[in-house]
C-alpha cells in the first residue's frame, strides 16, 4: 500500500522527450533514428524505473492505449472506452469476451516483470485468442533470452522479435508487438514493462513512404528504422502523460484529509493504480452509497474526472 502523502504523487517533474529528436524528417538513416530512439528512451528511463503513487495508472492507461489500437489488428471495432466496459462491466471470474480478453493481455504486461517463459506466453496467445504449441513457445523464450544476452541495443532487439513471431506465425502480429515491448523492457532492464509500440503500429512511423504508404509490418524493409521512430513518439507521449497523471494524482492526494468517508483509503488506493474505478465500487469498507458519496465529493473538488459519459454505471480515474 502507497502512502496517501500529497509529497508521492510527484517527487520531480516528469522528464520530456529532446525536441530535436521529435523533429519531423529527423531521422533520415537508421542510425540516425537509432539515436534518436535512444535519446527518447532515455527521457523515458527515470519514470519507467520510478515508482510515484501514479504509476498503476500510468502503466495501465498506457495499456488501454495499447490495447485500443490491438483492435484494429485483431479486425474488431471497440475504442477505449469500450474496452473500459468491457472490462468494467465483466463480474469477477466470469468471461470479459475477446475484446476484453485482448485487453487483459495488454494488463497483464504493464503489470508483471518482462520475464518470459513457456507457460507465461502461452496464457498470453490464449488471451489473444490464438494456438501456439508449446515447444514453440520455448524456443521462442530461448530466442528472447539470446537476443538480450546479445546486448544489441534494446529498439534492434525488440524488432528482431517481432519479426521472428511473423515469419513463423503470420497470423500472430498482435503477439508479436505485444513481445516487442517485454522485450524492449527487458533489454532496458525496466523493472515492468510500458506498452509503447502497439499504440503505434498503425501511425506515420510505421508508413513507407513508397508503395501508396504501406504499413511496414514486422520483418519488412525498413521495420527496424520504423520501430526506433515509433518509439521517439511512444517515449514522448508517455513522458507527457506522465506528467498529467502527476499533476492529476498530486490533486487528489492533496483532497484526501478533506476525504471521511470510511473506506476511501481504498479507493484512492485503486484510483491512483488503475485506468478506471466504477462508481458503483463496494469494498469491505464501502457500500455502494457511500461509493457514490465519495465519487461525488472528489468531482466536486475536481480530484477526478468521470470516464464513461453516462449517468449511470459511472466510471472515474485521474
Amino acid at each position: 500500500m502507497i502512502r496517501l502523502d500529497p509529497t508521492t504523487a510527484s517527487p520531480a517533474a516528469p522528464p520530456t522527450v529532446p525536441a530535436w529528436a521529435l523533429a519531423a524528417g529527423g531521422a533520415s538513416s537508421e542510425a540516425d533514428a537509432a539515436y534518436q530512439a535512444g535519446a527518447a528512451l532515455g527521457a523515458l528511463d527515470t519514470p519507467a524505473r520510478a515508482q510515484p503513487s501514479w504509476a498503476g495508472a500510468w502503466r495501465q492507461r498506457l495499456a488501454l492505449n495499447g490495447a485500443a489500437a490491438s483492435m484494429r489488428l485483431a479486425g474488431r471495432a471497440e475504442d477505449a472506452a469500450g474496452l473500459r466496459d468491457a472490462w468494467q462491466l465483466c463480474p469477477a471470474g466470469a468471461d470479459p469476451g475477446p475484446a476484453g480478453a485482448i485487453f487483459s493481455a495488454w494488463r497483464q504486461l504493464a503489470l508483471q516483470p518482462p520475464v518470459a517463459s513457456a507457460e507465461r506466453l502461452a496464457k498470453v496467445v490464449e488471451l489473444l485468442g490464438l494456438a501456439w504449441d508449446h515447444k514453440a513457445l520455448a524456443d521462442l523464450c530461448a530466442a528472447i533470452d539470446d537476443q538480450v544476452r546479445s546486448g544489441r541495443p534494446a529498439p534492434f532487439a525488440a524488432a528482431a522479435i517481432a519479426a521472428r513471431v511473423v515469419a513463423v506465425r503470420p497470423d500472430a502480429e498482435l503477439f508479436a508487438w505485444w513481445l516487442a515491448d517485454l522485450v524492449l523492457a527487458q533489454s532496458l532492464r525496466w523493472p515492468l514493462p510500458l506498452p509503447l509500440l502497439m499504440a503505434q503500429a498503425y501511425g506515420p512511423s510505421f508508413r513507407a513512404e513508397a508503395g501508396g504508404g504501406k504499413r511496414i509490418r514486422p520483418g519488412d524493409k525498413s521495420f527496424e528504422r520504423a520501430v526506433c521512430v515509433a518509439l521517439v513518439h511512444a517515449a514522448a507521449e508517455a513522458c507527457r502523460l506522465a506528467g498529467e497523471l502527476s499533476r492529476r494524482a498530486e490533486k487528489l492526494l492533496a483532497v484526501v484529509p478533506k476525504l471521511r468517508a470510511k473506506g476511501a483509503d481504498d479507493v484512492i488506493f485503486l484510483l491512483l493504480n488503475e485506468d478506471a474505478v466504477a462508481g458503483s465500487l463496494v469494498t469491505k469498507n464501502l457500500s455502494r452509497f457511500a461509493a457514490r458519496r465519495l465519487f461525488e465529493r472528489l468531482q466536486q473538488l475536481e480530484a477526478v474526472r468521470e470516464l464513461s459519459g453516462r449517468s449511470s454505471f459511472r466510471l472515474f480515474g485521474l
